[in-house]
């Protein structure tokens, strides 16, 4: 008789057993790798959507400096606060994809720093409009504060190599949030300066933290996490677009005028989440090295996507006359943070993945394309979705291609192997009645 292995099934109407206790304070250690079936959490998911509220005032100051022809102002200051905003995202998502053991004293620090972005979305404004970043620095320290206590907590649980990198990593944070502090000391004219050099010395963090060992994130995780923010920002991308559009219409009776647009402005969307999730990117996520590239680029995929949206917007306000700029240029405040965002998915994503110069070409072409559309006056932004949806059914029929080309080309090696092996059979038979002939 086989012995039983599992245990018997409660009866029934039986209480099921209680859950083990798990205590509210735990050991922070680093989670496997190969861990099955990693999802993103919902205390993550939060922490998402509390940043986009951040993301969408940076976007909301970048249309009003583009309607003012503040172009190039704006873009700086929202290529600064964007960094701050998706920098301490990144630290905060590859530290809980190793480290997220969801005690009380986790959860409490995560809840902390979504206050620090709250902060910081407070006083985006103030950072374009008076170039004032007291608020934008306290948010940050804020967050960055509670991420050096996290890594402090790895620092005590742990020993060895994998101390060390937490010891290095809460020691860089905290030296780095005290660079920050030039931005409320230093004269607007050194700041830029000091923002490229922080920058740099931010990203190198990481690097230096982890040289002797790497933190132990999981591919899909982090795949997933970053795709469900890029989800959010171009979901914020279709509500600012949406709400423009409407009081276009309420306001000025533009409907004619704003149709184009709108019908434009969501053919690029629905095309950028395509594009963005056609190609299962984790899978390039092997080493540290390729990790890192792929994490800092999307400082780009997410930027641009933002500002799709904020490009739509001021698409909609030149449309009804309320912005002081010429079609051109709201043309280009939405189709070349079109081009990027294709351009640096096509970097990050698909080029690892196409086969052939045709479908590695489809991405950067489009691009270009949408950059042309650029100067068709009124009707640039319904051309530039047009072009991007066209991309979409290009890259999807090469795609299809591909096996079946490949099938063909099976079928016709088999058919050639065949073929040989029965000319090869021919000969042997020949030679075996060769001597027959010969004798005869």
């Amino acid at each position: 008789m086989t012995p039983r292995t599992t245990p018997p099934a409660t009866p029934s109407g039986a209480p099921a057993p209680a859950p083990a206790r798990r205590r509210p304070v735990r050991r922070l250690t680093s989670r496997g790798r190969d861990e099955a079936h990693r999802v993103a959490s919902p205390l993550e998911l939060l922490f998402d959507l509390c940043f986009v509220v951040a993301v969408a005032q940076a976007g909301v100051r970048l249309v009003h400096s583009v309607a003012e022809s503040h172009a190039g102002e704006g873009i700086l200051d929202y290529a600064m606060v964007f960094f701050a905003i998706w920098w301490a995202w990144m630290n905060f998502t590859w530290f809980a994809s190793a480290y997220d053991n969801d005690d009380v004293l986790y959860r409490v620090v995560t809840l902390v720093q979504i206050a620090g972005v709250l902060v910081l979305a407070a006083g985006v404004s103030q950072a374009f409009e008076d170039h004032e970043f007291l608020a934008v620095w306290l948010g940050y320290a804020i967050m960055r504060v509670a991420m050096s206590s996290q890594w402090l907590r790895v620092a005590l649980s742990t020993e060895g190599a994998e101390r060390t990198a937490a010891l290095r990593y809460a020691g860089g944070v905290l030296i780095c949030q005290v660079g920050w502090l030039g931005l409320l000391i230093l004269p607007e004219g050194g700041r830029t300066w000091l923002f490229l050099a922080m920058a740099v010395v931010e990203m190198c963090v990481p690097l230096y933290a982890e040289k002797d060992r790497p933190t132990s994130w999981h591919p899909h995780h982090i795949a997933e996490r970053y795709g469900l923010f890029t989800i959010i920002v171009l979901g914020e991308t279709i509500a600012a677009a949406t709400v423009a559009v409407k009081s276009g219409i309420d306001e000025n009776d533009a409907l004619g005028e704003l149709l184009p647009i709108a019908v434009g402005g969501l053919l690029i969307v629905f095309a950028a989440w395509w594009i963005y999730f056609v190609v299962p990117i984790h899978g390039h996520l092997r080493t540290s090295g390729q990790a890192f590239l792929w994490g800092y680029g999307h400082y780009f995929v997410f930027a641009s996507a933002a500002a799709i949206g904020a490009g739509l917007e001021v698409a909609v306000e030149q449309a009804i006359g309320e912005a002081h700029l010429s079609t051109t240029a709201a043309s280009a405040a939405v189709t070349l943070p079109t081009a990027l965002f294709l351009a640096t998915v096509w970097v990050l994503h698909a080029r690892h993945f196409k086969v052939g110069t045709a479908q590695q070409s489809v991405l950067p072409v489009t691009a270009l394309l949408v950059i042309c559309c650029t100067f068709l006056g009124e009707w640039a932004v319904l051309t530039a979705g047009l072009v991007a949806a066209l991309a979409v059914a290009t890259g999807t029929t090469l795609t299809a291609r591909t096996p079946a080309r490949e099938a063909r080309t099976a079928g016709k090696d088999a058919d050639a192997r065949e073929g040989a092996g029965a000319g090869k059979g021919a000969e042997a038979s020949e030679s075996r009645e060769a001597p027959e002939s010969r004798e005869g």
